[in-house]
């Protein structure tokens, strides 16, 4: 497994508030969300680029919003849940600054 993060995101366990540059699945628009991050997308995924995870819903979805929004293409992306659906996050979308 090659991880590029190799300790937890620093808000792991944590719940934020995202604001999403494009809307998640599932929810109606952009609005700010309460999200609780599990941790980096890599660290969870086995060491996957969320651009490498071909056919995973989740990672699809990111790759959607990510082009409609203009998010970053890095590895900067956290994994967590809204009302106990997986999404991904680009650490830009969390209120409060960017926490890489």
């Amino acid at each position: 497994m090659n991880l590029r993060h190799s300790s937890p995101h620093p808000l792991a366990g944590q719940v934020v508030t995202v604001a999403p540059v494009a809307q998640l699945h599932g929810f109606p628009d952009a609005t700010p969300l309460q999200f609780k991050v599990e941790d980096w997308n890599d660290r969870v995924f086995g060491g996957q680029w969320w651009g490498a995870m071909d056919g995973n819903p989740v990672a699809l979805s990111y790759a959607m919003r990510s082009a409609v929004g203009g998010l970053p293409t890095d590895n900067e992306v956290v994994y967590g849940h809204v009302g106990g659906r997986g999404h991904l996050v680009h650490v830009s979308e969390i209120q409060g600054g960017d926490e890489s």
